[in-house]
């Protein structure tokens, strides 16, 4: 098989973000090609200047690598007149024709307006089509491929794949979570989805043991402390503002009234966390300062991005923190990704190991 294109999802508006980081990928392994994108829409194509093998776009593509695109997808075709007397034939046609078998089928719209109002439609058709699929032998659950059918509208579909290995787990690439009714402002949704989405579940269960210590610079009213305590690790709020009094009342938060860019602690910490409205590099410095400095191992933190090159202040970013870590020798891992829960920012995970 031998894609049309690569498929990758964003959220709406950054569109010129996913594209800049899809041709550096590309471009890297050698594949010349072009974006089509349309403003607001959640998605892009990149269309290869001549064909290439599904296994060498795949290796190209690293979704893990991404930082602004969702989902990683490679199509087969786009099909634009599906009849509404029976989509099905011609999908299963389409579908047969890329020789392939699949782990499982994802009905997926964009993340607009529009796309919304086709969820009942994708809602509806899923259950039939599957079990066309699964008669036809299409479904294996040990197979290394994802079928998803991404729905313009009712009548124009592009059929793609992903690998399991190499693509978000999530239909739409959302992780979908509920708010804890607990928790102290909707922000803790963003450190939940941070976890989940960036740290495998090993390193989940190795670096956010019950026990640890971490502090939290600018924590009030206490959205990120929440998840930290819910996972038994005690906290320093730095904040002039008030925590969350049931927070406070789990005994496991220490409240410091103090400047967030000015405190350090007395011993060090396992994490920093930090959600404050500042430049981004501004926020680099600090972290890579406590950092490099030994106040803590492991540190998550948004970085707001301005208006415009927002792509290339993120590398800015990234690449400030590297070059400080690698004076000193330092393995580590960066991990960046603009998440669901994300709007004009993107979250920043460093390791040290």
């Amino acid at each position: 098989m031998k894609p049309v294109c690569c498929l990758l999802y964003c959220r709406p508006g950054f569109e010129k973000e996913s594209a800049s980081e899809i041709m550096h990928l590309t471009q890297s392994h050698n594949i010349q090609g072009y974006i089509k994108a349309k403003a607001d829409s959640g998605y892009l194509g990149f269309y290869p200047a001549s064909p290439v093998e599904l296994t060498e776009f795949n290796e190209a593509v690293k979704y893990n690598q991404m930082i602004f695109s969702r989902q990683s997808l490679f199509v087969s075709q786009i099909l634009d007149d599906l009849p509404s007397e029976d989509r099905i034939t011609p999908l299963l046609a389409a579908i047969q024709d890329m020789k392939l078998s699949f782990n499982d089928v994802f009905l997926e719209t964009p993340d607009t307006n529009e796309g919304k109002e086709l969820s009942s439609f994708c809602k509806k058709f899923s259950t039939p089509l599957t079990i066309k699929l699964e008669r036809k032998n299409l479904i294996h659950k040990k197979s290394e491929w994802r079928l998803h059918l991404f729905f313009l509208n009712s009548s124009v579909v592009y059929i793609a794949v992903s690998h399991i290995n190499n693509s978000s787990p999530d239909v739409m690439g959302i992780k979908r979570l509920r708010f804890p009714k607990e928790a102290p402002s909707r922000s803790t949704l963003k450190l939940e989805e941070a976890f989940k989405t960036m740290l495998t579940e090993n390193e989940q269960a190795l670096y956010l043991k019950n026990g640890m210590m971490a502090v939290d610079l600018g924590a009030c009213p206490g959205g990120w402390t929440w998840q930290l305590v819910n996972r038994g690790i005690r906290v320093s709020a730095i904040d002039n503002g008030a925590m969350d009094k049931k927070l406070m009342d789990t005994g496991l938060v220490k409240e410091i009234k103090a400047d967030g860019f000015k405190y350090l602690p007395e011993k060090p910490v396992d994490w920093l966390v930090c959600d404050m409205v500042e430049r981004p590099m501004h926020i680099t410095r600090l972290m890579t300062r406590w950092l490099t400095g030994g106040h803590c191992k492991y540190a998550v933190f948004n970085l707001k991005l301005p208006m415009k090159k927002r792509y290339d202040m993120v590398m800015e970013c990234k690449e400030y923190i590297s070059a400080e870590l690698d004076k000193l020798n330092y393995s580590y891992k960066i991990k960046i990704k603009h998440l669901y829960h994300d709007r004009e920012e993107v979250t920043c995970i460093v390791l040290l190991n």
